[in-house]
């Protein structure tokens, strides 16, 4: 009789768990917006935010290669920035100076775009979610204006595209 338990016990459990519901998302990647917390320096500017942002895929495949540096696969995180201006926000694009060859200076067009790691989980299912965070520069020293505003969406290697979110407005403490 202890036999026949002891099988009927191994059975319910391997049935148990032969049921276990996998939580199922779309294949392309969902964001939604957590936080934004500003971090002062020792003078109480504000130089950097911390945002934060959850997601899901149902496929897994958000991440990418080390080996992984031509487009379209040289950026998965694409994170847009805004100055209010007159009650209106319009993106900025940000230039910083680079010395070339001690006496050069050449401008480029500053970005915030970003590079997620590899997250594909290993095993059958590949579902997945979890939160992001990044640190991003928030005080243009070029503009008088003080209100500024994210807008961040993430492409998975399928190049599915995510929703798009927004910060809610900033205001940066400035010198």
């Amino acid at each position: 009789m202890r036999k026949y338990l002891a099988l009927l016990f191994v059975l319910v459990l391997f049935a148990a768990y032969a049921c276990k519901k996998y939580e199922e998302f779309p294949p392309e990647p969902k964001i939604e917006f957590m936080d934004f917390v500003l971090l002062r320096d020792a003078q109480g500017i504000d130089q950097l935010g911390v945002l934060r942002f959850s997601f899901t895929d149902g496929d897994g495949n958000i991440g990418l290669y080390n080996d992984d540096t031509l487009p379209p696969f040289d950026y998965n995180l694409f994170i847009r920035y805004f100055e209010q201006k007159n009650g209106t926000f319009e993106e900025v694009f940000l230039i910083t100076p680079r010395i070339v060859n001690d006496t050069t200076i050449i401008y480029d067009t500053a970005s915030f775009n970003g590079r997620i790691p590899i997250l594909t989980p290993a095993g059958k299912n590949k579902s997945i979610s979890g939160e992001i965070e990044d640190t991003l520069f928030v005080n243009n020293p070029l503009s008088p204006f003080d209100t500024i505003m994210f807008e961040v969406f993430i492409r998975d290697r399928d190049l599915n595209e995510s929703n798009v979110i927004q910060t809610p407005p900033i205001v940066v403490k400035k010198q």
